[in-house]
C-alpha cells in the first residue's frame, strides 16, 4: 500500500529560473487507497520532520551560512490549507490581474505565500491545467483533487501531489 522511489531526476524542458532545478534528488511517494486529505497529511508530516531533523543535526552549519533559523522553527504542523479559489482570491487583493483557470506563476506563488510564516498547501486546482490522471472533485467536476505545497520566503512549489483517478 505504501511504496516510494528517491533517485536523481533530470528535467529534458529548458529552463533557466531560479525555481527549476535541471538536475536534483527526489522522492517519490506511492500511496494506494489514499485520498487527497491523506496526500496533504503526509507532505505536511514529511516536510515537518526534514526541517526539525535539520534544526536538531545541522544548526552549527545553518549558522555558519547566517540562515535566520527562526524562519525554520515556524515549519509545525497544521500547515494553512487554502482553495485555489481562496489563491485567486489573495492575488486579486494583491491587485494581480489574474483570470480563474491560469496556473499560478512564480510572481503569483510568491504573492501567495508572503501570507503566511510556514509552507502553505494550496488544493483544488481547475482540472483543465492538471494532469489527466488526477481524481476530479465529486462536488465540482471542473477541479482536480490536487494539492501544491508552497514554501514560504518566495522559494515556491517545493511538493505537488494528488488523488489518482481510480473509478474508470
Amino acid at each position: 500500500g505504501k511504496v516510494y522511489t528517491f533517485g536523481p531526476t533530470f528535467r529534458a524542458e529548458k529552463s533557466k529560473t531560479r525555481r527549476h532545478l535541471t538536475e536534483f534528488w527526489m522522492i517519490e511517494p506511492e500511496m494506494a487507497w489514499a485520498d487527497l486529505d491523506d496526500d496533504m497529511e503526509l507532505a505536511e508530516n514529511f516536510l515537518t520532520f526534514i526541517v526539525q531533523r535539520v534544526l536538531e543535526n545541522r544548526r552549527p552549519e545553518l549558522e555558519i551560512l547566517e540562515r535566520d533559523i527562526s524562519k525554520l522553527e515556524n515549519v509545525k504542523a497544521p500547515f494553512p490549507r487554502i482553495s485555489y479559489d481562496e489563491g485567486v482570491k489573495i492575488l486579486k487583493e494583491a491587485g494581480k490581474d489574474f483570470q480563474w483557470g491560469d496556473d499560478f506563476g512564480g510572481e503569483d506563488e510568491t504573492i501567495i505565500s508572503d501570507k503566511f510564516d510556514c509552507p502553505v498547501m494550496v488544493h483544488r486546482y481547475p482540472a483543465a491545467i492538471k494532469a489527466f490522471y488526477m481524481k476530479r472533485d465529486p462536488e465540482n467536476e471542473k477541479l482536480a483533487l490536487a494539492v501544491d505545497v508552497l514554501a514560504p520566503e518566495g522559494y515556491g512549489e517545493i511538493i505537488g501531489g494528488s488523488q489518482r483517478e481510480d473509478d474508470y
